[in-house]
């Protein structure tokens, strides 16, 4: 039996999201699969991003966001009471859009997590740094200037940085919103590489509007739309295959085939 099928890390029951008066998300319910990729994907203002930060609460930063709803993480509701944002976005990193490395050097990139987390042996931190390095597989490019400013390594470089800064304080989840969309391709096939070596060992949902990309790296999609009022649902969520070859929804057939969108 394949228990990540059986045993979803993530549930989201009845989600409603507004920006103020403005509803942004409608009824959604899905399930994320433990040790695998989900992809997110849709036109954009569907939503996709918004879904994605309501599961580490990112949203909670945005003056007049309310969520209805429940976010399950291992069975408990992230939006309880006694659950901590901060603690909660340990165990759900993000990686952004565009690379956003610290004004350090590269290994005090990657320790600052473990570091603001109360870890100060420097034997263990180098230790840390120099695994989440490897795991992200940009340890071989820059062993030699670890002591290095972080803003010259390139594009793809800074981002597989932000990687291993994510990877250090050891989540189970990884948030990716649009990971590749700045990066050139080469960068972009040393991410999805990255990511597919990555969920061997953490869960990733991913935002992305390349449905290329999408369908080479995920085991999930989920198809958002927006409707007449500009409120983003789901429309469908299967596996990768069934999505992109057999949609149920004659709206996610008129997608995939690139009839709008």
């Amino acid at each position: 039996m394949n228990t990540s099928i059986q045993d979803p890390i993530i549930q989201i029951k009845d989600v409603n999201f507004f920006y103020g008066e403005q509803q942004a998300l409608k009824n959604v319910n899905m399930k994320v699969h433990r040790n695998k990729i989900t992809a997110l994907i849709g036109p954009s203002g569907c939503g996709k991003s918004t879904m994605l930060r309501c599961i580490n609460r990112m949203n909670d930063l945005i003056d007049g966001a309310r969520i209805e709803g429940e976010v399950f993480l291992d069975g408990k509701n992230v939006y309880d009471k006694d659950v901590d944002p901060v603690r909660l976005r340990r165990n759900v990193g993000m990686v952004f859009q565009k690379p956003n490395p610290l004004p350090k050097s590269i290994l005090e990139n990657v320790i600052y997590g473990p570091k603001m987390h109360g870890l100060h042996n420097r034997q263990k931190l180098y230790e840390i740094g120099i695994e989440s390095l490897q795991r992200a597989a940009l340890y071989e490019e820059v062993e030699s200037r670890l002591s290095s400013g972080a803003l010259s390594l390139s594009g793809g470089q800074q981002q597989r940085l932000c990687i291993a800064r994510t990877i250090a304080v050891e989540p189970s989840v990884i948030l990716m919103d649009e990971p590749a969309s700045a990066l050139d391709p080469i960068a972009t096939t040393r991410i999805e590489d990255l990511m597919l070596e990555l969920v061997k060992n953490y869960t990733i949902i991913i935002v992305t509007h390349n449905m290329q990309q999408a369908a080479r790296i995920s085991d999930f999609t989920g198809f958002f739309m927006v409707d007449e009022n500009r409120c983003g649902h789901l429309a469908e969520f299967g596996e990768t295959k069934q999505i992109f070859f057999n949609p149920k929804n004659k709206e996610t057939e008129d997608y995939i085939s690139g009839r709008f969108g």
